[in-house]
């Protein structure tokens, strides 16, 4: 059973240490972040190529692009990229087919806050996708880079789920109707992504899912398979994977809310210092949703069936 973790993050800066990433279990595939609002292309494609260097020296790690196919007896762990906010594309669309190039498998059009593709989950005027963000999309869906809500607004996800033309995702979005935050998802969202055919990734965020203190790990667990039942209750079994949003350097991460406060709100720094679901809790999940009666099937499909499903999806579809 190989784990699929649509969402991580390594300090986005050169001295970033990608053996990290070996805390996933092997055989996994695993999407890291390269940048977000504050980035400029060319820093975002420095970060891709410091990562991809170091993945490659390490040895414990291949390319999504080295191997598009999977090979059931390959033991290293596969590394995609994402991009948390369109503003490193900088409003030339050829630039998503460039980070396409660069391992770039997903990016959100909106991090937190409006921008010129649409609006952020922390904007108080919601005014949903633009033009340009619907010219966003269709690019994205010709490259094959899948399109996710994650930290866009209410009206913006629903847009982009009637704009995509291939399965979207909130690749690590947990559910409001669990825990009341402006970075959680309404059911209408998750309706609509399920509808594209697309998949709910939870996540281990302590302030997303309500369980915030430092001492909390086990409940952290408990908490996002809360949210996992949850979605599949509502979705379907098919439509819910394992996004976790963690950072390896948690002091890096919130110096960042202290150094970017543009980019976050209150809702982020009222809880104190963020806590995470690291990778080895996170690789716990399938023994807590056996525990619960899930069988076999649906724990694989959770644990990487789902968002492998999509991404093959959006591969295909696109050029």
């Amino acid at each position: 059973m190989k784990l699929w973790e649509q969402h991580c993050c390594l300090p986005l800066l050169p001295s970033a240490n990608i053996s990290e990433l070996a805390r996933y279990p092997s055989g996994s595939h695993v999407s890291v972040n390269v940048g977000y609002s504050p980035h400029s292309k060319a820093e975002a494609t420095a970060l891709c190529a410091d990562f991809r260097r170091k993945a490659i020296a390490d040895g414990r790690f291949r390319m999504v692009d080295d191997n598009p196919n999977d090979n059931p007896n390959d033991d290293s762990i596969t590394l995609a990229f994402d991009l948390e906010d369109s503003g490193p594309v900088e409003g030339d669309l050829a630039n998503v087919e460039y980070f396409h190039g660069l391992g770039v498998r997903s990016m959100l059009p909106t991090y937190n806050f409006a921008n010129a593709a649409g609006c952020g989950c922390l904007d108080t005027d919601d005014t949903g996708l633009t033009a340009y963000g619907r010219d966003l999309v269709a690019e994205m869906n010709r490259v094959g880079m899948l399109v996710d809500g994650s930290h866009c607004s209410v009206r913006t996800g629903l847009d982009l789920a009637s704009t995509t033309k291939a399965p979207m995702i909130f690749s690590h979005s947990n559910f409001a109707a669990l825990w009341h935050h402006p970075r959680n998802i309404t059911d209408e969202q998750a309706r609509e992504c399920a509808r594209t055919g697309g998949v709910v990734g939870v996540n281990g965020v302590g302030i997303f899912l309500g369980v915030n203190g430092a001492t909390d790990a086990d409940a952290r667990v408990r908490a996002m398979a809360d949210h996992i039942e949850y979605g599949v209750e509502l979705l379907g079994i098919e439509h819910v994977g394992i996004g976790s949003d963690y950072s390896f350097d948690h002091e890096d991460f919130n110096a960042e809310l202290a150094a970017h406060p543009e980019a976050f709100s209150e809702e982020y720094t009222r809880y104190g210092p963020l806590q995470w679901v690291p990778p080895e809790d996170v690789a716990t999940l399938p023994s807590v949703l056996s525990d619960r009666g899930f069988d076999g099937d649906a724990i694989a499909a959770i644990h990487g069936g789902n968002f492998r499903r999509v991404n093959r999806i959006a591969e295909a579809t696109g050029g």
